[in-house]
């Protein structure tokens, strides 16, 4: 609620509103009005005028300061009867943002106009309406401008009022401005500015302040100051008032205390004639070499970027919505956010103070399309200073809020000199960032940026640049690990790095949300409003579909590049987000030692009194022992050694010790009970397991494929995955198409029987090179071991330009095999990693046990359909019907698994989910060798070490019907 909201008397005019969308600004309005709600955008209320996704490119081809001549204008119409008891009162009209350019009417005369898509524009009606009276306010929107082209960021293009609209009074005589410094020491100082709404002040009048009741002292020095400088003058009067809390509870992203302060200003006899209310945050924020401090501590920035998004009404968010985003992200360990790319809904900023955020803000200024003509630009200099400054002086009293941002990727120019300028007069008191300066140079001290905040650098870069002794900012990456569809690959041996290394502080991952709005398939249109409920668990209802660039038939768009988040439209967390939240775990089981375990506490401000565990252990048996925890009192920072929970049994194979960390009460983002992370060490190594041969024979068909009951596709050799968007968009799937991998021609080489076993060697030929594949077929107790092996060639003759490939089969998708089973088999368990989704370099969040899942759910849904599902690190599985009847396979050692309703090609061809059609029976890979993740669409590939090279590669397993 902000500041407005908690006006007495204050008038929210949300709702609807008469509507009608012209072509363009000087298009005769009619009679011909239609319903819009407000806030919303039309782009989302069945109008014509339909969603537009671009990354970087503008949707219309006209330079800056231009503008399209069809420019959809919306007129937004009603009447707002005004209050009798306003009379003599100031009355103000409150618009929280309107995209692009906004016009205001009141009873046909003009008001003002107003540009900055996400920032509140006011205006003063006091001498334009009747206290008493019926007004008609006509709000004109028009969707295109001379501002669009520094508003270019990676999102949809709406048109639309897209937050609150208000009118509210105050006396005449009213706090114009209230400026909170709260240090850590106790120090309070609130700066003051009266105005009135006649011109002259008048005599007499003064301010009071109390913070939970204490009273603030009024400064007699900054008073006496003022009157020697005569900075109060006829229409602008100053008051400072100051306070010293003793033993104050400081505020920082752990422990978020906030303290309640009212802010009166008097008339001469006394009487209140206007109020403030603040909730106030005591902290200081500093860089001190290349550290940047929060109350003296090194913190880390854990953090994310976060647009303001929902999938029913675009830009529009309400206040349930924007708690609940960040409920989930404390959930899984974020500390930060940066607002992506403009100044969010007000309300971010009072949850990210009371549920503890840090904070940075951002200006809304990208001219991604055109950065480098805008960034120097004279045209554009007095926007951009206007949109930083209007930043800060809207959200300065925040406590989360510690970095400002210039914008981003706009270049860097004068104009953004010039912002910086104005912030360092204005507020000292935070640094500032801008990724375009920095890019200048990490350790320049003469540029826009006191932090060093590069996007997408390889942290092999991160690494040398704080070891290289130049290092004079903290290096926090404003984008990093970019988490299109299947990705985040390596993120946690970046955090490995960052930890690591003095001068890395952190990042924030791109993004929280895809993007993907609810579509009508039948008509191609958005879902709106309502559409509510037609989507769960990350997938679309019956009828609908997620859509993304292109969907709404438009021809400029940057496809799927906007379905790059942590959480599906919905708000589903996808697998990333248990990764993230080990890498981010407060409590870490350091090492095994002498019979027990070193705990560690990760946090830098607060003890462990706040958690409660329970232990788990897991042998490969099938059994799992529990017992309870008893956490130690431990200080940021410190370790202690706690003794194992139970005698590890002397048999069982593998034993993996977990700690299950819950919260031990209720908090504010999460009740008693909420699991915070799984710390867990390995206590014992695999044993070696032997398989029994048996006196039978192996069945095979005259191509030397497997015959088996439960199988409806042999095992054959597969070197191909559904391509993930780093895939496309990195490059490798057009190598491995190039090489063929997706079509690979089986030939039988020869087929030999010895005894009952069954040895098969063939050919895989691809466009440029053959892989020679070989299985031995062992009959054993109770089925048939499968030993493999496969070839892969380190270049060919044959193609010149497998050079300019990278080198025939080096660096494929997967080694491994693939087989279908018959229907009925829908239950998977098994021993490894889980029960989420991971990969080789994503699996740090899923921890060794015992799980079990149901075929149908293994599979994620990512919104453009690919590769996913995947279990790393799996030991055995079985995959039963309902009757328990089914197959069980036991690996030679921890290899990559999965079980899916759809087969590779079947999500390669497909665009949406709406267009997969499951298989009936299962789809399995079990893959020797799997390639990671990695975030190729927009950042570094995965590291050399989850790459697949050329050679011989060998596995084997065993499978039995249960």
């Amino acid at each position: 609620m902000s500041a407005v909201d908690r006006r007495p008397g204050a008038v929210r005019l949300d709702g609807d509103w008469r509507f009608q969308l012209l072509p363009a600004p000087d298009a005769p309005v009619t009679g011909g009005w239609s319903t819009a709600y407000v806030p919303g955008v039309w782009t989302m209320q069945d109008t014509d005028d339909l969603p537009q996704y671009t990354n970087f490119r503008m949707p219309y081809a006209e330079f800056p300061p231009q503008s399209p001549a069809d420019n959809p204008t919306g007129v937004y119409e009603r009447e707002v009867d005004i209050p009798a008891d306003w009379a003599g009162r100031r009355i103000v009209l409150q618009i929280g943002a309107a995209e692009s350019v906004l016009l205001v009417h009141v009873d046909g005369r003009p008001v003002g106009v107003s540009k900055d898509s996400h920032l509140a524009a006011e205006f003063d009606l006091s001498d334009v309406v009747r206290p008493g009276e019926r007004a008609v306010v006509r709000l004109t929107v028009i969707k295109w401008s001379d501002a669009s082209h520094i508003e270019d960021q990676d999102q949809w293009w709406h048109g639309g009022i897209t937050r609150s609209v208000l009118l509210y009074a105050t006396d005449p005589l009213y706090l114009a401005d209230v400026g909170v410094r709260a240090r850590r020491d106790g120090g309070l100082r609130v700066d003051c500015r009266v105005r009135d709404a006649g011109g002259a002040l008048p005599g007499g009048w003064y301010v009071s302040g109390e913070l939970d009741g204490r009273f603030l002292a009024q400064d007699a020095e900054f008073d006496r100051v003022n009157a020697e400088e005569e900075r109060v003058s006829g229409f602008l009067g100053e008051a400072r008032l100051t306070a010293v809390v003793a033993e104050v509870r400081t505020w920082n992203a752990e422990t978020p205390e906030l303290y309640g302060l009212t802010v009166r200003l008097h008339r001469a006899d006394g009487t209140v004639a206007d109020t403030s209310y603040h909730r106030v945050g005591f902290r200081d924020v500093e860089i001190a070499g290349r550290d940047l401090l929060v109350n003296g501590e090194r913190v880390f920035i854990r953090g994310v970027n976060r647009h303001d998004f929902h999938p029913l009404t675009g830009r529009t968010v309400s206040y349930d919505d924007m708690r609940a985003d960040l409920v989930l992200l404390k959930r899984f360990g974020f500390n930060a956010i940066r607002t992506a790319h403009y100044p969010s809904d007000p309300a971010l900023y009072d949850l990210a103070d009371e549920l503890g955020f840090y904070v940075v803000d951002e200006a809304d200024i990208e001219s991604h399309d055109h950065a480098h003509e805008i960034a120097d630009d004279p045209r554009y200099l007095g926007a951009f200073v206007d949109r930083v400054s209007r930043m800060v002086l809207r959200d300065r009293n925040h406590p989360s809020v510690i970095v400002w941002s210039l914008g981003n990727e706009s270049d860097y120019g004068a104009g953004h000199d010039a912002a910086a300028g104005w912030v360092r007069r204005y507020d000292p008191s935070r640094p500032l960032q801008y990724e375009g300066a920095a890019k200048r140079g990490w350790a320049d001290p003469e540029l826009a940026s006191d932090i060093a905040c590069p996007m997408y650098a390889p942290v092999e870069d991160c690494v040398a640049h704080a070891l290289s002794g130049e290092q004079t900012k903290p290096l926090i990456q404003c984008e990093y690990s970019h988490a299109m569809g299947n990705s985040n690959g390596t993120l946690a041996d970046h955090w490995a790095a960052i930890e690591a290394t003095p001068g890395l502080q952190g990042g924030f991952i791109w993004e929280f949300w895809d993007h993907g709005i609810l579509q009508r398939v039948s008509d191609g249109r958005p879902a709106g409003r309502a559409g509510a409920g037609l989507y769960d668990n990350g997938v679309a209802g019956p009828g609908h579909r997620w859509a993304y660039g292109g969907d709404f038939g438009e021809t400029i768009h940057d496809g799927a590049f906007v379905a790059d988040g942590v959480v599906f439209p919905d708000r589903t967390p996808k697998p990333v987000l248990y990764e993230h939240r080990e890498i981010a775990a407060p409590l870490r089981i350091a090492c095994f030692r002498h019979e027990g375990v070193v705990l560690s506490n990760h946090q830098h401000f607060r003890r462990l009194d706040w958690l409660s565990g329970a232990w788990e252990l897991s042998l490969a048996d099938g059994r799992t022992l529990s017992a309870p925890a008893e956490l130690p009192d431990l200080r940021p920072g410190e370790t202690a050694a706690v003794p194992l929970p139970f005698a590890v049994p002397h048999d069982g194979g593998e034993a993996w010790l977990t700690l299950r960390v819950t919260t031990a009460e209720d908090l504010p983002w999460a009740p008693r009970g909420t699991e915070v992370c799984v710390p867990q060490i390995r206590l014992r190594g695999p044993a070696v397991a032997r398989d029994v041969p048996v006196d039978r024979p192996v069945e095979v068909d005259g191509e030397g494929l497997l015959l088996h009951p439960l199988l409806t596709a042999a095992p054959t050799l597969s070197l191909w995955r559904a391509p993930t968007d780093n895939d496309e968009l990195g490059g490798m799937a057009l190598r491995w198409r190039a090489w063929g991998l997706d079509s690979l021609v089986r030939k039988v080489v020869s087929v030999r029987r010895d005894g009952g076993r069954v040895t098969v060697a063939a050919e895989y030929a691809g466009t440029v090179g053959v892989v020679r594949h070989r299985q031995v077929f062992t009959p054993v107790e109770g089925g048939v071991r499968v030993d493999e092996e496969a070839e892969l060639p380190w270049g060919s003759p044959l193609l010149e330009r497998s050079r300019e490939l990278g080198g025939v089969f080096d660096d494929v998708a997967r080694v491994g095999t693939v087989f279908g089973t018959t229907p009925g088999l829908g239950l998977l368990e098994w021993f490894g990693q889980g029960p989420w989704e991971s990969y080789p370099d994503r699996s740090a969040g899923a921890p060794v046990g015992h799980h079990r899942v149901p075929v149908d759910e293994l599979f994620t849904p990512y919104l453009r359909p690919q590769e996913s599902g995947g279990r790393h690190g799996v030991r055995r599985f079985t995959l039963s019907a309902p009757d328990a009847t089914g197959i069980a396979v036991v690996l030679d050692e921890p290899r990559q698994v999965s079980v899916t309703r759809h087969r590779a090609e079947d999500l390669t061809a497909a665009s949406h989910h709406d267009e997969l059609v499951p298989r009936p029976g299962c789809v399995v890979h079990i893959d020797a060798a799997h390639r990671g993740l990695g975030t190729a669409s927009c950042g570094p590939d995965t590291s050399p070490r989850y790459r697949i090279a050329p050679g011989v590669h060998r596995w084997s397993w065993t499978l039995r019907v249960l």
